[in-house]
């Protein structure tokens, strides 16, 4: 086992680095400290004790400690207080005792600038990661199972099987310590391992390697999926300011919609049921219907599906005579009072209002459902819901919009349209000058 242990790890191991081993004291982790002990990789023991079998726990912390100082491997211990923790959070022991556990291993590994976290998950825990996933209900992702390294953790025994564990530990006289609790099954996964797995491998010759196989077959296919979904993704979707925008066209007639829309969405806080009601959706999109996660809104438009941030919530602005300026989450304007006739400045952002027929403190605020205003050019007035479908507003951008208000009338659309009311005349004196900087 060490021979094929030093190849496979060899590229997954830096030599002038120094790492970081998570040990039990069971016989995955002794095994995995003896074969790092025997290949020569440079590391470090961390232990935790979570105080949770009394003697037991106790003696584990013995063993490994006194293991440890045998080989001259520095070694960092954690008295943890895990039912502490779960009852403070409200969470299971077994929760506690892993937030426990990585926050300690992550705690040593940045203090002593250690290369990775080394931990002895095998074939036989990805199996059943695998199925407890399948049994929670989960997508093609909950197939890979445990990473062989992602970010600082890194499983170097996931090509070796329990049994290939047992016999390197036998073989070579290794010892380790039994956590009488293994043999429970009052845990979920103690009962997959224990009652239900034994049964699976016992309906085919080579139920576990075929299993194996076909995790991995499956996870291959999953990254060609991935492949593909990315430039399915830069073809299809169009990103405009501060919103993302899908048109109908581009995702109706594809195979795998619920699929589609749930890794494009999921980075967003949607989950894969709100997915499937966005896609059953679109047989007959209707133009307002809005999905919501957390932080971000998706919209049926008229064409298209738009995803946006949240608004938050605005609070008014009060203007008074002499202010330089105001800043909306959007974008800021200056103000500035001047001579009129002035050159007149056409751009749609900003506005030159006749000073004379505003009444001061002014109010910038969001517009509201029942708002009118006279459109610049016209005599009659238009509700602000109609004006904004009417110069094809999208819903997202809609929530954002705001409103400049003069004596309980709106005299500007901000960055849109201003109202007839305050446009500048041949009697026009001065002029209220809003700019977007």
């Amino acid at each position: 086992m060490l021979d094929v242990f030093q190849s496979h790890t060899q590229n997954l191991f830096d030599p002038n680095s120094t790492y970081l081993l998570a040990c039990s004291g069971g016989m995955d982790s002794m095994c995995l400290a003896n074969l790092l002990l025997k290949a020569g990789v440079l590391f470090e023991i961390a232990h935790v004790n979570f105080q949770l079998r009394g003697a037991e726990s106790e003696g584990d912390r013995e063993f490994v400690q006194n293991w440890s100082e045998s080989n001259q491997i520095p070694f960092h211990l954690n008295l943890a207080r895990t039912e502490a923790l779960a009852n403070d959070k409200g969470i299971s022991i077994q929760m506690a005792a892993r937030e426990i556990r990585y926050q300690f291993f992550e705690e040593v590994r940045s203090e002593r600038n250690l290369a990775g976290i080394l931990l002895a998950h095998h074939q036989d825990d990805q199996i059943e990661t695998i199925f407890l996933n399948l049994l929670r209900g989960t997508g093609i992702e909950g197939i890979y199972g445990m990473a062989e390294q992602k970010g600082w953790l890194i499983r170097p025994l996931l090509g070796f099987s329990r049994a290939e564990i047992e016999a390197f530990m036998i073989e070579n006289r290794l010892e380790w310590r039994e956590d009488h609790t293994n043999s429970k099954d009052e845990y979920k996964r103690n009962n997959l391992r224990i009652n239900g797995l034994p049964v699976i491998y016992g309906l085919e010759p080579d139920a576990r390697k075929n299993l194996l196989t076909s995790f991995n077959r499956l996870k291959e296919t999953g990254r060609a999926f991935q492949g593909l979904f990315e430039l399915w993704k830069e073809e299809a979707i169009r990103q405009e300011d501060s919103f993302q925008a899908l048109p109908y066209t581009a995702i109706r007639g594809q195979a795998g919609i619920s699929t589609l829309l749930y890794f494009w969405l999921r980075p967003f806080g949607f989950n894969s049921d709100q997915a499937q009601a966005i896609a059953d959706a679109l047989h007959q999109p209707k133009s307002g219907i809005v999905f919501k996660s957390r932080g971000h809104l998706l919209y049926f438009d008229r064409s298209e599906l738009i995803l946006a941030e949240e608004p938050h919530p605005f609070v008014p602005i009060s203007l008074e005579i002499g202010d330089s300026g105001f800043k909306l989450p959007e974008a800021g304007y200056t103000i500035s009072c001047l001579p009129y006739p002035t050159e007149l400045d056409r751009n749609p952002s900003h506005a030159q209002l006749d000073a004379s027929r505003l009444n001061f403190p002014l109010e910038v605020r969001t517009w509201q459902e029942g708002d009118r205003f006279v459109p610049l050019g016209m005599n009659a007035a238009k509700k602000v819901s109609d004006f904004l479908i009417d110069i094809k507003m999208p819903l997202a951008k809609k929530q954002s919009v705001k409103v400049l208000v003069s004596g309980g009338e709106i005299a500007w659309v901000i960055g849109l349209r201003i109202a007839d009311w305050v446009k500048c005349t041949p009697a026009t004196q001065r002029i209220l000058y809003f700019k977007k900087c």
